[in-house]
C-alpha cells in the first residue's frame, strides 16, 4: 500500500512535520522517506523540482498522484485511507466544523510567527525598520492569545474538543516551534499545556524533528513575546 508513496521532507519544518504525523495517525509506515537538507540547499534540487517545480519542502508522491502542500497532503491521506489508522475528521459537526476552523486558523498563526523569526532572513539589511520587527511582535502576540482563550474555552483536551484530529496534525507543528525559539512557557500556559500534553503521543513522538533530537536546546528569539 505504502510502496508507491514518497515523500521528500526536511528536519524541523512545521509543514513536513505535519504530513509525518499524518503518516503515522493513518498507520502508513514503510513509505519511501527521503530526507533532504534545507542547509545544503537540497530542496532546490532537480530531484525536488522534477516533482514540485516550487523547490519546496515536503513533496509528496502517491503512484502518479503528486500533491505538496501540507494541508493537502494530510487532507488527501485521511480522505483516501479514511478506514485505516486513527480517523482524523470527527464525525460530530459541532466538532468538526471546529476543526476546519482551527486548521485554517493554523495558517495565521504559522504567518504571524514566521513574520517574526525570519524577518532577518527576508528582509534584506537596507530595508529593515524597527517598526516592522514591533508591529510584527504584537502581531504574534495578539494571536497567540486568541489561542490561548480557544485552549482556556475548551471543549479540549484537542483543538476542535475530545479528539484529536487534522487539526492537531497540522497545527501542534508550529505551535512546537514557537518553543523551540524559545517561546515563554509562564506567558502561555495554555498553549504550554496542550504543546507538553501530546510530546509523548506515538505520532509525534515517532517523528520528532532528528535535528532537534541531535541538538535539544533551541534559540531564544521568541523569550521576550
Amino acid at each position: 500500500m505504502t510502496q508507491d508513496m514518497t515523500l521528500l521532507w526536511g528536519s524541523g519544518s512545521p509543514p513536513c512535520w505535519r504530513v509525518l504525523i499524518a503518516l503515522e495517525e493513518k498507520n502508513l509506515q514503510g513509505y519511501n522517506s527521503v530526507l533532504l537538507s534545507f542547509e545544503k540547499g537540497e530542496h532546490k534540487s532537480q530531484q525536488v523540482l522534477d516533482i514540485n517545480p516550487r523547490g519546496q519542502l515536503p513533496t509528496f508522491k502517491h503512484g502518479d498522484r503528486i500533491v505538496n502542500e501540507s494541508y493537502g497532503i494530510c487532507s488527501y491521506l485521511e480522505s483516501q485511507f479514511k478506514n485505516q489508522g486513527n480517523k482524523l475528521i470527527p464525525e460530530c459537526g459541532a466538532e468538526q466544523a471546529r476543526m476546519y476552523q482551527r486548521m485554517y486558523e493554523g495558517q495565521t498563526l504559522a504567518q504571524k510567527m514566521a513574520d517574526v523569526i525570519y524577518y532577518n532572513w527576508k528582509v534584506p539589511e537596507g530595508e529593515r525598520h524597527d517598526s516592522a520587527v514591533k508591529r510584527n511582535r504584537e502581531a504574534l502576540i495578539a494571536e497567540l492569545k486568541i489561542w490561548e482563550e480557544y485552549l482556556k474555552k475548551g471543549p479540549g483536551p484537542y483543538l476542535a474538543g475530545k479528539d484529536f484530529t487534522l487539526a492537531d496534525v497540522t497545527v501542534y507543528p508550529s505551535i512546537a516551534y514557537l518553543f523551540r525559539f524559545g517561546l515563554c512557557e509562564k506567558r502561555h500556559p495554555k498553549v504550554a499545556e496542550y504543546y507538553n500534553s501530546l510530546k509523548s503521543r506515538p505520532s509525534i513522538k515517532a517523528t520528532w524533528p532528528p535535528t532537534w533530537l541531535e541538538s535539544p536546546q533551541g534559540q531564544d528569539l521568541l523569550k521576550d513575546i
